[in-house]
């Protein structure tokens, strides 16, 4: 049965989207069966989502009726915190989820602060813009928060919906960027998606000949690994940068970390001005999401397959 809800009056800084494309994360996943404990059901899940502007609140300025724009995992933020203020509304303490207690994009329409939706560039096709706007977002952010150039060299470990967009942008960055895996079969896609080199991460042989080669490490897996052995990869002032949340607790010895002064750390999704600025960087240097396009009516479908890793790499729902 459709479920059909009531949204109310549109606030003065809300933006209304019709809805075109959502993508499926695995964040929506876990958020449908509960694993963090958030969700109030009935749920509509949903937080990669491009479509058109319907209406526009008495307030909004910048936004006009009919403009193609997308909204990633957050909806809005307090706007006065010290990190609001700072332009790092993603860390704000009152940030509010686009399908935490809220009803998210797997639905005919959304609304969100106008401040947290994105015009999409007219070289993005929506479809594959949509992942962007959450597995994009979350592996650019990291890559420019630690400041990646082309002295950089790269390692993006996990070669799925957030890995292969990873590697992208950091080899856009100018970066030496090398894949780790445990799907030796995903070898040729890696260098297609620019990967210099490739290790099979099942092969302790391949893993340690790269130790001491990496200045940042991005985990976009979601699977438990022997840490030490990517710490060792590390060099000097180099990081482990955890975008994918392994089951168990991160464990690894503290000597290396002193040694090399090596640090662990982690990412949540980004600014506002940071979507924008990796959309335009998207647009202008190709980056996309590889996409498989299924029908709204279809998501229960779309998510059993996702579940079962049979989407290469992004599933992306089309009204």
């Amino acid at each position: 049965m459709p479920f059909h809800y009531d949204p109310g009056k549109l606030g003065p800084q809300e933006v209304e989207i019709a809805v075109t494309h959502c993508g499926i994360c695995h964040s929506d996943l876990h958020l449908i069966a509960n694993d963090w404990g958030i969700s109030q059901y009935p749920f509509i899940p949903g937080h990669e989502i491009v479509g058109a502007v319907a209406a526009v609140g008495a307030e909004v300025r910048l936004l006009k009726v009919g403009q193609r724009v997308g909204l990633g995992w957050q909806s809005n933020s307090c706007g006065e915190c010290e990190w609001c203020t700072r332009g790092m509304e993603n860390l704000c303490p009152d940030s509010e989820s686009t399908c935490v207690h809220r009803n998210g994009g797997y639905a005919g329409s959304v609304r969100a602060n106008a401040r947290f939706v994105i015009p999409i560039p007219d070289a993005l096709e929506s479809e594959h813009a949509a992942p962007l706007l959450c597995g994009g977002i979350t592996v650019y952010n990291p890559l420019r928060t630690h400041g990646v150039n082309p002295s950089s060299r790269v390692g993006i470990v996990g070669i799925g919906g957030l890995g292969h967009i990873a590697i992208q942008f950091a080899r856009v960055f100018g970066a030496e960027v090398t894949a780790f895996s445990t799907s030796a079969g995903k070898e040729e896609e890696a260098r297609a998606l620019g990967a210099h080199y490739f290790v099979n991460s099942r092969e302790s042989k391949a893993l340690n000949a790269v130790a001491g080669t990496q200045d940042l490490i991005l985990n976009t897996a979601n699977a438990d690994q022997d840490w030490g052995i990517f710490i060792q990869a590390l060099r000097p002032t180099g990081t482990l940068c955890f975008v994918g949340v392994p089951p168990s607790p991160v464990s690894v010895q503290a000597f290396p970390l002193i040694s090399g002064q090596r640090a662990i750390s982690g990412n949540p999704t980004g600014s506002p001005y940071r979507l924008r600025e990796m959309l335009d960087v998207a647009a202008r240097h190709g980056v996309k999401a590889q996409t498989e396009s299924f029908p709204m009516a279809k998501a229960n479908e779309a998510i059993e397959k996702v579940k079962k890793n049979k989407v290469r790499y992004r599933a992306v729902l089309a009204n």
